[in-house]
């Protein structure tokens, strides 16, 4: 998610007609950000930010749904501030919060951590590695920044190296990055007011910190990215109202046209689900991807 979107003309491709969701839920959120499965426990985690996005107000929560579109609990965990990226591993579900991350026990619903990233203004999407290492992004930065053991450091920063950062997903040995578009000041060539979002999908090695380009083509501005399984990626474009596939070759296939800017999702391999938070709408939909998907 964005400070502040900018208009948008059109999307950058052409795109497939509005699909129509599985299931719709569109009471007990408030500015829903992220979504995310948790394979463990076979719940769907939801983030509403509850008020401004950098206000520090408590009124930020989590609900806890099933995959069937069930509300297990609305206000599973309360009272944080504006809670966006989510994203488990060890049985700890970890939230960007601000200029923090938060660890919570999923299965007693308990903040167990609570980690302050020193300097960060707008931490926005969260990616986790198998040895516990959490990766965040701060959006006004340009910068991803690791925690490990308590404590926060930078990975990697800079506004041509990072651009907007957004969207984060450890991928094997690298962390995948997606940027909204290039960050304003980079050496001019910042959007002009009423330009289509011109994000990229980078991935950083996660030892030697060297980027590459995923794809070439066109993707938007990206919020939430998830694996499809085949060394594909899916990818949520929320200026552009779509869900774009990312084949292993680079080639970039429209899914899903959604009528609202779908933000930071979550995916439910075994199902070919997608579960998709609208902020604008206070609704999360998921929608069914077993016939798009090869």
């Amino acid at each position: 998610m964005l400070l502040a979107a900018p208009a948008l003309a059109q999307s950058p491709s052409g795109g497939a007609p509005p699909a129509a969701p599985l299931w719709t839920l569109a009471t007990g959120f408030s500015a829903p950000e992220s979504a995310y499965y948790d394979d463990a426990s076979g719940h769907v985690f939801v983030s509403s930010i509850g008020g401004q996005i950098l206000e520090k107000d408590g009124n930020g929560y989590i609900s806890r749904l099933s995959p069937e579109g069930e509300v297990l609990d609305a206000m599973w965990v309360t009272g944080l501030d504006a809670p966006k990226g989510l994203r488990s591993v060890g049985g700890t579900l970890w939230v960007s919060d601000i200029d923090r991350v938060v660890g919570i026990d999923i299965g007693s619903g308990e903040i167990t951590a609570r980690v302050a990233v020193e300097g960060a203004r707008f931490l926005n999407d969260l990616a986790t590695a198998p040895d516990g290492t959490v990766y965040v992004s701060d959006s006004t930065l340009s910068r991803i920044y690791m925690v490990r053991d308590g404590r926060s450091s930078v990975f990697v920063e800079g506004a041509e190296l990072v651009e907007q950062a957004n969207g984060l997903l450890v991928d094997g040995s690298r962390l995948i990055l997606g940027t909204i578009g290039p960050a304003a000041g980079a050496r001019g060539r910042g959007r002009g007011r009423g330009a289509p979002a011109g994000g990229h999908l980078f991935a950083f090695d996660l030892v030697t910190r060297e980027r590459t380009q995923v794809t070439t083509e066109p993707v938007g501005g990206i919020d939430g990215i998830e694996p499809d399984g085949r060394g594909g990626l899916l990818v949520t474009d929320v200026f552009g109202r779509r869900l774009l596939h990312v084949a292993a070759s680079g080639a970039v296939r429209t899914l899903v046209q959604f009528g609202g800017g779908g933000a930071d999702f979550g995916y439910v391999p075994s199902r070919r689900l997608a579960v998709v938070p609208f902020l604008g709408e206070n609704s999360v939909a998921a929608y069914d991807l077993t016939s798009l998907l090869p």
